[in-house]
């Protein structure tokens, strides 16, 4: 990992069999009702070959404020080296939230990623759910 501002948070683990590293933001960045925001951490990562990362909601934040991720999973490629960028969510109708600089506002959680060969075929092979999509188990 690489410190980008001089001020930003390292992420981590608050637990040490916590599966997520804590994501900070690195600015001052106040959320009104229904509006999104996206904040910087201030860290960069370089995330070993055959690895991806994927960040996630805070849970609390969720649960006590209605701040979510937009595009959770926010999926990060081990190729890239640029900053850890948050695009955050203010789901609360009514309150406005505000991001301090340290607050954990994401989790970080690296996955292995299986070798595959894909292969193109003429037709796939049948399943019991078929191409039954949205909604289809009745959920």
């Amino acid at each position: 990992m690489q410190r980008l501002r001089a001020d930003a948070v390292l992420p981590q683990r608050t637990y040490e069999d916590d599966a997520g590293l804590d994501l900070a933001s690195c600015e001052r960045v106040t959320l009104e009702p229904g509006e999104r925001a996206t904040v910087g951490t201030g860290v960069a990562v370089a995330i070993p070959r055959g690895h991806a990362g994927f960040v996630q909601p805070r849970s609390g934040l969720a649960a006590r404020h209605g701040i979510t991720i937009v595009n959770s999973p926010g999926l990060i490629d081990a190729g890239y080296r640029g900053e850890l960028l948050v695009v955050l969510l203010n789901t609360d109708t009514r309150e406005p939230f505000t991001i301090e600089p340290g607050m954990r506002i994401a989790q970080l959680v690296l996955v292995r990623l299986p070798s595959i060969d894909l292969v193109e075929v003429e037709e796939l092979e049948p399943s019991v759910r078929g191409a039954r999509g949205h909604g289809s188990s009745g959920a």
